[in-house]
Order: structure tokens, then C-alpha cells, then sequence
């Protein structure tokens, strides 16, 4: 795995974890990187320096502030996917049916949520029908 700071085009700076090298590159050159802030596609790696530990750094030290990050991450996308499921209506493999329904006028709007392949989001959003990756999978159905 590989952290890499990201800017996009407005400005925004963020970072992500990745596979390998090739695998940002992968991702970047089939259109599946967003800035998280505003959503724009133009993003591009910035300018960071390496993490190398010293002898003198004590590898207590540095995880904690890492940890508490990881956790307050893990805080805010839990709070944020209570918040989705308490006000949006789940539609599951419907999304893109539901959303482009919507879009034209065939089904009264509404805040919903579901799964849709990259390349149908990928349509949704060339022909104008807002919508928005959310930083987390579906819960998955139990028997």
C-alpha cells in the first residue's frame, strides 16, 4: 500500500491510500479519482516528502496521533452513513433506474441511495444527473 498527497484543480489538498503506483495510475487515467471536498476529476499527485523514522523517534510517539486520526475518520464516515440510511431510501442495484427516473421527471424526487457499476455512474453523470460516491459499502444482507 501506498499514501500519496493529492491535490485537485480548485486547490484542495487530501490523501489516499492505493494499491501500487500503477494502481493510482490506473484509477486516475479511467476517471475514478475525485477531490473530496468538490468532486472535480482533475486530480494529480503533490509534492510530499517520504516519512522516514529516525533512531531517535519512538514508534509509540508517532501512533498515537495517527490512531486518534483513524479514529475520528471512523467517528465522522459512521456518523455520516447514520445520517444517509436515516434520510435517504435505500434502493440497492435500482440506483441508476431510480436516479435517471428522477432526473427526468418520471419519479418524484427524493434523497436515495444504492450500487451502480463505475461505468453507470460514470453515464449518470456525463448526462447530468447529480450524484455523489459515498466513502462507504453497503451493509451486506444477512439470511
Amino acid at each position: 500500500m501506498i499514501r500519496y498527497a493529492l491535490k485537485c484543480d480548485r486547490g484542495h489538498a487530501f490523501e489516499s491510500w492505493f494499491k501500487s503506483a500503477e494502481a493510482f495510475d490506473a484509477l486516475r487515467t479511467a476517471g475514478h479519482l475525485n477531490c473530496v471536498e468538490c468532486g472535480s476529476p482533475d486530480v494529480q499527485k503533490a509534492v510530499m516528502a517520504p516519512r522516514v523514522a529516525s533512531t531517535r523517534d519512538a514508534p509509540e510517539a508517532n501512533a498515537a496521533p495517527e490512531n486518534a486520526k483513524a479514529a475520528a475518520f471512523e467517528a465522522a464516515l459512521k456518523q455520516m452513513r447514520k445520517e444517509v440510511e436515516k434520510n435517504a431510501t435505500y434502493v440497492g442495484g435500482n440506483f441508476v433506474r431510480e436516479a435517471r427516473a428522477m432526473h427526468l421527471g418520471d419519479a418524484p424526487e427524493r434523497a436515495i441511495y444504492g450500487e451502480a457499476k463505475p461505468a453507470e455512474a460514470k453515464a449518470l453523470i456525463e448526462d447530468g444527473v447529480p450524484l455523489m460516491p459515498l466513502p462507504f459499502m453497503p451493509k451486506s444482507k444477512v439470511n
